[in-house]
């Protein structure tokens, strides 16, 4: 009810003309000269031209108004990893409704794992990705003429699939390659085991560089959307987590083979209680968590690409607004309450947030 509620309060919010965000899309290279391609939404108070962004034959897009000039005051920050071969275009629908909480979201492509960069050498540098979102925050917060200011007390990450990997690495978790190779010998089945080779998790030149910890400690909540390569992380590390994690799973195992028990579920298992909350989303399947796909797009997805139609596939019975309605009102919550944002449905934080705040002061 609650949920249901929060989006009709969004949606009266909507029709008005300068509730839609500003939407900025660049190339940024940091001192390490590596590029980032970034889409970056934000709160602006000043009407202007609306346009859809990340709609193309198959897929929906969203309403923004380019170039805005952003709104003033602080605004929490929340970056956003795709997944394996993704793009920021798949969450672009959650992106628009947190922008119009009073958010910026900024999210890059990963060189080599995005659909528009698919370099081998680039996809084997795994580590790269908890990097480039913190280069990300590094540039956002630095950049306020373009975004807007950031709340630095208020960041959190949020990522899909290999996104999910890594936001989690951003937490604190720590890869273990070995542990991850011997964990897909006993269960091959598994989706994300076919990635060891393209993703360099069995080379001895990267093995170093992903058991690192790339803990950002400048984030503080983190959501992970039915992940993949969950087995790596070691027990140790996932037990030292020490800010809200909210864990969504896929209940559909049919259209792809990332068992959310195996996955998600192992994640809950080893994340102290305190500090995770763990969903698996009834009608929901691995792509569910995706940009909306427009009539006949499975169609026209199998016929350029065979296959690629399951994009587009939710569980029998279900259907992707609804899930996505589900969805953005958990995220909503949890964020705005781990963040203790105002934007939340109370204006107040949580007991259990409180009592977090109170434990790590």
């Amino acid at each position: 009810m609650f949920i249901k509620s929060a989006f009709l309060l969004l949606l009266l919010f909507v029709m008005e003309a300068n509730a839609y965000p500003g939407f900025r899309q660049l190339e940024f290279t940091d001192r390490q000269e590596r590029t980032l391609k970034l889409a970056v939404w934000y709160p602006s108070a000043t009407p202007g031209k609306i346009e859809k962004i990340g709609e193309n034959p198959a897929f929906e897009g969203v309403s923004v108004i380019r170039d805005a000039p952003p709104a003033q005051g602080q605004h929490p920050l929340l970056v956003i990893s795709h997944g394996y071969n993704g793009s920021w275009r798949n969450m672009s629908w959650l992106a628009q409704i947190m922008a119009m909480q009073g958010y910026i979201v900024a999210a890059p492509d990963h060189p080599g794992t995005t659909t528009f960069n698919q370099n081998p050498d680039e996809a084997r540098r795994l580590w790269q990705r908890p990097l480039d979102m913190t280069r990300v925050i590094d540039f956002v917060t630095g950049s306020p003429r373009l975004f807007g200011e950031t709340d630095n007390s208020r960041i959190a990450a949020l990522g899909h699939s290999l996104g999910g990997w890594t936001v989690l690495s951003l937490a604190g978790a720590q890869f273990d390659a070995r542990q991850f190779i011997n964990d897909c010998q006993s269960r091959p089945q598994r989706n994300d085991c076919v990635l060891i080779e393209k993703l360099g998790i069995n080379s001895d030149l990267t093995r170093e560089k992903l058991s690192a910890n790339y803990r950002d400690a400048r984030i503080h909540a983190i959501v992970s959307l039915d992940l993949g390569l969950a087995p790596g992380f070691t027990q140790q590390s996932l037990r030292q987590i020490d800010r809200p994690v909210l864990i969504l799973a896929a209940q559909g195992d049919n259209v792809i083979r990332l068992p959310a028990a195996q996955e998600s579920g192992y994640l809950a298992t080893w994340i102290k209680p305190h500090w995770r909350e763990y969903d698996v989303i009834a009608g929901a399947t691995h792509f569910s968590f995706m940009q909306l796909c427009k009539v006949g797009a499975e169609i026209l997805l199998n016929k350029e690409s065979p296959g690629d139609g399951i994009i587009c596939r939710d569980q029998k019975g279900f259907n992707r607004i609804d899930l996505h309605q589900k969805l953005a009102g958990k995220i909503s919550a949890f964020l705005n309450a781990s963040l203790n944002y105002p934007a939340a449905a109370d204006g107040k934080p949580s007991e259990r947030r409180r009592q977090r705040v109170e434990t790590r002061d």
